[in-house]
């Protein structure tokens, strides 16, 4: 949906285009049947298969990732954040080298501000299929993914290639590497010793946040400042990420010098702005234009929370430890 007078962006849920080559383990036994979403800016795809929603760039990128029971998403890292939250089903995160030095269970809500440069990979260990949103920091994504070696190597004995330039190619599909276009080279072991192996009380006690946890502080009256300087998670990648609810939402309005996202994860909210207004639900996504006066409240009863997320002038990049 689109408002041609203010400039408001809205990607529903069931308009999603999803993306099952996006990436190396596309053909990887227990990976092949995951789906990638790129809602907002370029994000990281390997594959030029992969639909974009919205290609502003506003700072930091919005996508999401959706997977039957039991498919993983395999070990990787970013030079950037990259912060989730599950929209929908129970999740398993884990990090490091060999996906081993931790690990945690996510339910409905949660959200978890993965640190940067750490192996780190995710599966769905609910009964039906799940979704989780992402937010990654920085315009390009931090220029990519960076998979640990034997993801690589799995990859290439199931059929796909990653060439130096970041470009994936399928040897199912007759592709070969172009002239002049070397394999994507492994990490050496030196390369490997520069990505920590955070212990589970680093991760868990510094970066998750749970949803009701969160409920209970929105009940105060105020938004709850969740990623920020100032937030509950102590982190300042490029963006904030605020946390509402209905006893914290408000018919006020407000802008921003720059761009916003909303993003409902429980019930149904109405999003107003000068010159309309919108109805959205748990998987929608409204992209709101800088400048624009614009508010939220819940439009019906029962349990409602929205994250919304603005970028900030601080660089994206490594994670805040000030």
């Amino acid at each position: 949906m689109t408002s041609q007078d203010t400039g408001v962006r809205i990607v529903r849920y069931g308009e999603l285009i999803p993306c099952k080559t996006a990436f190396i383990d596309a053909h990887t036994p227990g990976s092949n049947q995951k789906e990638n979403f790129t809602i907002i800016g370029g994000g990281v795809s390997e594959s030029p298969d992969q639909h974009v929603h919205i290609t502003d760039k506003i700072g930091f990128n919005i996508g999401a990732a959706g997977q039957p029971p039991k498919c993983r998403n395999s070990l990787h890292s970013h030079r950037t954040a990259e912060v989730f939250f599950v929209a929908k089903g129970r999740w398993r995160f884990f990090w490091g080298r060999h996906g081993d030095a931790g690990e945690v269970v996510l339910e409905e809500g949660d959200i978890i501000d993965i640190p940067t440069g750490i192996f780190r990979g995710f599966e769905n260990i609910g009964e039906d299929y799940g979704m989780i949103m992402a937010i990654l920091g920085g315009d390009d994504a931090g220029g990519g993914v960076i998979w640990a070696p034997q993801v690589i190597e799995d990859a290439r004995d199931h059929g796909l290639v990653l060439g130096e330039n970041g470009k994936l190619y399928d040897s199912k599909k007759g592709q070969s590497l172009p002239e002049g276009v070397a394999p994507m080279p492994l990490l050496s072991d030196a390369e490997l010793d520069e990505f920590p192996e955070l212990p589970p009380q680093r991760v868990v006690g510094g970066y998750v946040r749970r949803y009701w946890d969160m409920v209970a502080l929105a009940g105060a009256g105020k938004p709850v400042k969740v990623i920020g300087e100032a937030g509950i998670i102590r982190d300042k990648p490029g963006f904030e990420v605020d946390f509402l609810t209905r006893a914290s939402a408000s018919e006020a309005t407000h802008s921003h010098d720059r761009a916003s996202v909303l993003m409902p994860v429980a019930g149904h909210w109405r999003v107003f702005w000068e010159g309309g207004e919108a109805v959205v639900a748990a998987g929608d996504t409204v992209l709101v234009p800088a400048g624009l006066e614009h508010g939220a409240v819940p439009s019906m009863t029962g349990e409602a929370a929205l994250y919304h997320i603005v970028a900030t002038d601080d660089p994206a990049g490594a994670t805040w430890t000030g």
